[in-house]
């Protein structure tokens, strides 16, 4: 059971995080000093925020999410399938179902070789950002960022693509804390979007 405190951050969180298209962590700690608290101040845990997220989105996003979430899968697709050679599997809130048009296509690349995966955004003349970020286990991975347009929505995306080693798709896939599977692959995300009406 979570403290009366904690249920204030994690909805102040989701307000941010829905309003601005901000990723959980620096919602959180948005939050805090929106709110005015010390910087140390214990945080919710992310299923906290998944469940006052969806509470906004309810509320207030009740007629325009499920399209936005829906769109936001179609392009993701499109890319799973352009780099279908590199196991691509969707994460974050558009795999999750809680994403808006504000949020970002977070796919990762299960590759034998990482560098083949580059290649072949350079082969799509896909003008991409290369970066250092924490990958699913704490871990530093190499992120390449671009936008893309997304067609129902008229607006750009942005679409960051993690690459792991081939081996880490073993422990991708267990269960979190609900049971649920943390990513899935292109085959996966076929049937989310049959089983969502347009």
């Amino acid at each position: 059971m979570s403290s009366p405190l904690s249920a204030e951050i994690a909805h102040t969180t989701a307000r941010i995080a829905v309003e601005e298209g901000l990723e959980w962590g620096p919602a959180k700690r948005r939050a805090v000093r929106e709110m005015g608290l010390p910087a140390r101040t214990a945080l919710p845990d992310n299923q906290e925020v998944e469940a006052a997220v969806r509470e906004y989105l309810d509320l207030f996003c009740a007629d325009t999410q499920p399209g936005e979430l829906r769109a936001l899968r179609a392009l993701a697709l499109v890319w799973m399938e352009r780099l279908a050679g590199f196991r691509p599997h969707l994460a974050g809130a558009v795999w999750h179902g809680t994403a808006t048009r504000l949020t970002d296509i977070y796919l990762q690349l299960f590759c034998d070789d990482p560098k083949s995966a580059e290649i072949a955004l350079i082969e799509n003349r896909v003008d991409y950002v290369p970066r250092t970020v924490t990958g699913f286990r704490g871990e530093a991975v190499e992120a390449l960022s671009f936008s893309s347009l997304c067609p129902e929505l008229r607006e750009m995306i942005g679409v960051h693509v993690l690459i792991y080693d081939f081996d880490d798709l073993r422990g991708a896939l267990r269960p979190d804390a609900q049971g649920r599977p943390p990513r899935g692959d292109a085959q996966a995300l076929r049937r989310l979007l049959e089983e969502t009406p347009p």
